[in-house]
């Protein structure tokens, strides 16, 4: 299908202007052969629980994308918001949608992969974006090939969709991605892929298996690690794609359950290594555990102003107990 205008898609909310309110993407070249390339046909795949508040500006920035042959697919867990109703108001454009529960987040991205027909796919979530030209951009200048997973850069906004930051990953190989400490999230470095940048080929995601239904805090981060090992080429196209947005209901926010399934993550994927020597993998699993310790001892230096002053946990736990039984009515 062909990205609808902007004159064919429901007026904004009072208000609302810019990017992708009032904007729309360039169009694709006429002939994609003047370039020497063809526009393969691109999948969307919007996973969705209420996110009402956010779901239209994420719609309206796939749909206005300008690009020749794109196919959406919102998959929603059944909402209780005004997330239906959204979705209904932009359902002629879409090649797929439906709204019942499901068994989360990553259950709906491999249905929507699957039901797609792209070659390449992304996914944005319910409360992120994609960048004005995004695919347009990415077609002119980056192409596509079938054995690369293209990053782009990712764009840092607030609640109200105020910039924040701007994002580069820097993981151009399995080892970068094992390396929690001094490269995914080291904190110069700031290596970490971010997920709204990404498109990967489609029959590739399908080939790994998809995402893992019972990761609930690192899907993504294990999906990369399964297209490292499956021999897949990351390229980092410097071209601005996705849109991150920070606000306080995110998953992200429970940092000490993300970092642990984080670390049971990347431990599980170097053991699979296969192409990583066995002095290095040990290597790695060691830091990934000291990594680990680390941020415990800094956690818990965090939790109150005892744990701060360095008394332990046989002490500070039942005194928080007590404090609490005397704040009772």
């Amino acid at each position: 299908m062909r990205c609808p205008q902007l004159n064919d898609l429901p007026e904004p909310p009072p208000g609302k202007k810019g990017w992708p309110w009032t904007e729309e993407s360039n169009p694709l070249p006429s002939d994609p052969k003047s370039l020497g390339r063809e526009w393969p046909r691109v999948t969307v795949v919007t996973p969705s629980f209420n996110q009402g508040r956010f779901i239209e500006e994420t719609i309206r920035s796939v749909l206005l994308q300008g690009y020749s042959d794109l196919e959406y697919i919102v998959i929603d867990g059944g909402s209780t918001d005004q997330t239906v109703e959204i979705i209904k108001k932009y359902s002629p454009w879409f090649k797929y949608w439906v709204s019942k529960p499901d068994a989360g987040q990553s259950d709906a991205i491999n249905r929507g992969l699957k039901i797609g027909s792209g070659e390449f796919a992304a996914w944005i979530n319910s409360d992120d974006m994609l960048c004005k030209d995004a695919l347009t951009e990415q077609a002119v200048r980056a192409g596509f090939d079938s054995d690369t997973v293209y990053v782009g850069d990712c764009l840092y906004v607030d609640e109200k969709g105020k910039f924040i930051s701007v994002h580069r990953g820097k993981v151009g190989s399995l080892e970068d991605l094992l390396r929690v400490g001094m490269v995914w999230r080291a904190e110069e470095y700031r290596g970490h892929i971010d997920q709204p940048a990404v498109l990967f080929p489609r029959f590739w995601a399908l080939s790994v298996g998809g995402l893992n239904v019972r990761n609930h805090f690192t899907m993504d981060y294990e999906f990369w690690g399964e297209l490292f090992l499956s021999g897949a080429k990351f390229h980092y196209t410097e071209i601005p794609f996705g849109v991150f947005r920070e606000h306080n209901k995110q998953k992200t926010h429970n940092m000490l359950r993300q970092t642990q399934s984080l670390i049971d993550t990347a431990t599980q994927l170097t053991r699979r290594a296969d192409c990583l020597p066995e002095e290095i993998k040990m290597q790695i699993i060691a830091d990934l555990d000291a990594y680990m310790g680390a941020y415990r001892k800094a956690d818990w230096r965090g939790s109150g102003r005892l744990a701060k002053m360095g008394l332990p946990r046989f002490i500070v736990i039942p005194v928080r107990k007590f404090a609490a039984v005397l704040r009772e009515p």
